[in-house]
């Protein structure tokens, strides 16, 4: 699995077995009493692989399995999401959120204050600040990919290991 493309932040992948998703989601969920070395949970269709907490960080990722059915009787795809806790993941969400919000709001501040020619350099001086803001977040979450991509793998070889010791090939996956 390769995650050389450093823009994307949650990395993705998608790939087909020979194998009803039922019959993957009870291999899954089988796994959560045979082992220790990862906590997985399964919702519906959806299959979770987390860190167990003794091993978390603040980056940790977990790996989000979506296994569907295909048209093709016997066959289903499985979609994987690499991404951070969901509280991580929604505290930078909200961070951009505001942000941009202040962004916006202090241009358009700015924008009227020009149009009526009266001092705008300290309105213009906090938006642009929040291009800094939002460059800090940026650089903050592709440092805790880094920082979290040795656990990605682990993720992504459990899940492998899973499927390979099941008789479910993954031939370039």
């Amino acid at each position: 699995m390769s995650l050389t493309n450093e823009i994307v932040l949650r990395p993705r992948f998608k790939f087909d077995v020979n194998q009803d998703n039922e019959t993957l989601l009870k291999v899954f969920e089988d796994t959560k009493n045979t082992q220790r070395d990862f906590v997985v949970s399964r919702i519906d269709d959806h299959v979770f692989i987390k860190i167990p907490k003794a091993k978390q960080h603040f980056w940790s990722p977990q790996l989000h399995l979506e296994i569907s059915e295909n048209d093709t009787k016997g066959t289903c795809t499985i979609r994987g999401l690499f991404g951070p806790s969901p509280t991580v993941w929604t505290m930078f969400m909200f961070f951009h959120f505001i942000v941009a919000c202040l962004f916006f709001g202090f241009g358009v501040w700015a924008y009227s204050n020009w149009t009526l020619d009266t001092n705008y350099s300290l309105q213009l001086f906090v938006a642009l600040f929040m291009v800094l803001i939002w460059l800090a977040l940026y650089f903050g979450g592709s440092i805790g990919k880094k920082t979290g991509s040795g656990q990605m793998h682990e993720l992504h070889g459990f899940m492998r290991n899973t499927l390979r010791s099941n008789g479910i090939s993954t031939e370039n996956h």
